[in-house]
């Protein structure tokens, strides 16, 4: 992601450097992250030992979305994402806009619930390595998660841009340490030490029945999926796009897919249903390693693997928050001041500032409630936001048809249909969130429509209405 406005260095053949396998790469390990480490031992309390489900039905839903997004991005292939599209499809300024935000409020409600996965998992490997005496309390907890956002506001003001080949990097670190956990779980089942049978084990806690149980465990589910709709802003650097984009996709989604149900097999087939339910949140895997493989010091190193593949999941996440309230500030959709760049790193350091003050409110508040999981209500915040995102896109996908446009790629049938009512049905109340899920996104909402309701009475009359939508994040 370049936000570089020097128009020279826009050259295709410098443009166009990936090609499958890095794509793929760059898929994979937007998807991998945070998500599985957060909710699979949540997961487990709602449905017991069939915990790998929900990753599958919410699997299908994200892959059904995925079609979506393909059409549209080998129709209009620009990386302004959602926003163009529902803009193409609808016409609507303030529509526009609330989509435009809603993601950048789901990537700063990802990076806090990283932030705390991350403070769950480095107290977690402070203390298999006997640097701290006992379990850090709820408080250091929090503080690590708030002094980590801070150090992320403090790289990010420095210019940090993205690398594929530093992605790489980072996606095999990803992959290494689920590996391992995946690795621990199976050894333990061939020694005899895990009980595989309650992989079908359906336990119902909540007196839901099964299809509730497993609709409110997938609503959870899907903040593990996400990620691929980022992968839309790479089809202006992708080598042939129209044929190379949708089986890439389609198959780093798959793989994805498959490390998760394995992680999920692992954790119920290694933990007991106490061992689960008495790990911190955000720590189940890490549990896995200790339980599963006793004698070798793996949880001593495996807690800051963790550590560094949650970090990269909310580093790309608050990267792309201020990079997008940079761009909404340059439309005037947003106030101006937002929109400031640091003259010495090219850094829009008041976008990063407000997302960093964003994420460290919700971590405190979430924190402050004596009865919340905080890593569970935030992301359950962001699978809700990204929801109504995809709800949105789906429909602008079957309005656009009409639009005869360009691109090769036509999802089958009615799929674009059929992806609209799954997210349109993960989003009811049946699903069973906590109110404090939906206060937060709209309380993070509100603050938007007041700032998109500021300017347009400050710049008037073209204040509020997107100049190019097309380019978003430029």
């Amino acid at each position: 992601m370049s936000s570089s406005t020097d128009t020279s260095t826009e050259q295709i053949e410098l443009k166009r450097v990936m090609g499958p396998k890095l794509l793929l790469l760059f898929i994979v390990g937007d998807i991998l992250g945070a998500g599985v480490y957060a909710v699979t031992g949540q997961l487990t309390g709602i449905v017991g030992g069939i915990a790998w489900l929900p990753f599958l039905v919410a699997f299908v839903v994200a892959t059904l979305t995925a079609l979506s997004y393909l059409e549209l991005v080998c129709k209009y292939p620009r990386a302004a994402g959602a926003a163009l599209y529902t803009h193409k499809a609808f016409g609507i300024h303030f529509v526009t806009f609330l989509v435009a935000f809603g993601v950048i409020c789901s990537g700063i409600t990802s990076a806090a619930t990283s932030s705390n996965v991350l403070a769950q998992n480095l107290a977690g490997g402070l203390t298999a390595n006997g640097w701290l005496d006992a379990e850090p309390s709820t408080g250091t907890i929090t503080a690590i998660a708030l002094g980590f956002m801070v150090l992320l506001a403090l790289i990010n003001l420095r210019g940090v841009g993205e690398s594929v080949k530093f992605n790489v990097i980072l996606t095999l670190v990803e992959v290494t340490a689920l590996a391992i956990v995946i690795g621990v779980g199976f050894f333990a089942m061939s020694q005899g030490n895990a009980d595989f049978g309650r992989v079908t084990t359906f336990v119902d806690s909540g007196d839901k029945g099964l299809f509730l149980a497993v609709t409110a465990a997938t609503s959870i589910a899907f903040f593990a999926m996400v990620g691929f709709e980022d992968s839309v802003n790479m089809v202006e650097e992708t080598q042939d796009p129209e044929r190379i984009f949708p089986r890439t996709l389609l198959t780093g989604l798959g793989i994805a897919v498959i490390i998760y149900m394995l992680v999920a097999v692992s954790v119920v087939a290694v933990l007991t249903d106490d061992q689960i339910a008495n790990a911190s949140e955000g720590r189940a895997l890490l549990e896995v390693v200790k339980v599963g493989a006793p004698d070798f010091p793996i949880d001593r190193v495996f807690p800051f693997l963790a550590v560094f593949a949650v970090a990269n999941t909310a580093l790309i996440n608050m990267l792309m928050a201020s990079r997008l309230l940079y761009g909404l500030a340059n439309q005037d959709v947003l106030p101006r001041a937002l929109g400031k760049v640091s003259r010495t790193t090219r850094a829009p350091y008041v976008g990063i500032a407000f997302s960093t003050a964003l994420a460290l409110g919700l971590i405190i508040y979430v924190a402050s409630r004596a009865e919340s999981e905080v890593v569970l209500n935030l992301a359950s915040v962001t699978s809700l936001l990204l929801l109504t995102v995809f709800l949105i896109v789906n429909v602008a996908c079957l309005v656009l048809r009409r639009d005869p446009g360009r691109g090769g790629f036509r999802s089958p049938g009615y799929t674009p249909a059929v992806a609209a009512v799954l997210c349109a049905f993960l989003l009811g109340p049946w699903v069973d969130r906590g109110a404090i899920v939906y206060q937060i996104a709209a309380v993070l909402m509100l603050i938007g429509i007041v700032l998109w309701g500021i300017t347009m009475v400050i710049h008037k009359p073209e204040g509020g209405r997107f100049r190019d939508p097309e380019n978003l994040a430029e």
